[in-house]
C-alpha cells in the first residue's frame, strides 16, 4: 500500500512539473484556468492509477493466499497418502507371513495324512490276513481237532477280539483321516481367499 501511494505522489509531482514547465500564456484568465484544469485531469488520472494498482495488489494477495491454502491442503493429502502406503505395506507383509504359515501347516498336515493313510493300509492288510487265519483255524478246528475244542475256542475268541480291536482302530484312523482332510480343505480355502 505504501508503494502505491509513493507511486501516486511521484506521478502527481511529475504532472505538476509538466504543468509548471508548459508554455507561457498571454491572457491572465487563461493562465489561471488552464493549469488548474490540467492539474485536475492529472489528479483524476493519478487517482484512477492508484485504484488500479490497489486492485491489482489486493487480487494478487488473495491469489497468493489461495495458492498457499491449496499447497497446505496438498501437503496434508500427500502425508496422508504416505501413511496409508506404509500401512498397506505392513498389511501386505503380514498377509505374506500368514500365507507362508498356512502353507507350512498344510505341508505338515499333508505329510501326517499320508503317514496315517499308509499305516491304515497296513492295518487293513493285516486285518485281511488275520481274518484268513481265523477262517483257516475254524476249518481246522471243525475238521481235525475235536478233542481240544475248549483251548482252540479260547484262541479263536482271542483272535476274534484282536480282530475287533483292529476294526475299531481302523475305524478310528479313518475318522481321523476324514478330520484331517476337512482341516486341509479349510486351510486351502483360507489360502485361496488370501491370495
Amino acid at each position: 500500500m505504501k508503494v502505491i501511494w509513493g507511486l501516486c505522489l511521484l506521478c502527481l509531482a511529475g504532472g505538476l512539473r509538466a504543468v509548471h514547465a508548459g508554455p507561457v500564456r498571454t491572457g491572465k484568465m487563461e493562465d489561471k484556468a488552464a493549469p488548474q484544469e490540467e492539474v485536475n485531469v492529472l489528479m483524476f488520472g493519478v487517482i484512477q492509477f492508484s485504484e488500479s494498482l490497489n486492485y491489482v495488489y489486493e487480487t494478487t494477495e488473495a491469489k497468493i493466499a489461495r495458492i498457499s491454502r491449496a499447497l497446505k491442503i496438498h501437503e496434508g493429502t500427500l502425508q496422508t497418502l504416505g501413511r496409508q502406503t506404509e500401512q498397506a505395506a505392513e498389511v501386505e507383509k503380514h498377509m505374506k507371513e500368514v500365507i507362508q504359515l498356512l502353507q507350512a501347516q498344510m505341508a505338515k498336515q499333508q505329510t501326517q495324512t499320508k503317514m496315517t493313510k499308509d499305516w491304515l493300509a497296513r492295518m487293513e492288510q493285516e486285518e485281511v490276513e488275520l481274518k484268513t487265519k481265523v477262517k483257516r483255524l475254524e476249518v481246522y478246528l471243525n475238521n481235525f481237532v475235536p478233542t481240544n475244542m475248549k483251548e482252540l475256542q479260547e484262541r479263536a475268541e482271542e483272535h476274534s477280539n484282536i480282530l475287533k480291536g483292529l476294526q475299531h482302530l481302523t475305524q478310528f484312523q479313518k475318522e481321523n483321516i476324514e478330520t484331517q482332510n476337512e482341516q486341509l480343505s479349510k486351510l486351502l480355502r483360507m489360502s485361496e481367499a488370501m491370495t
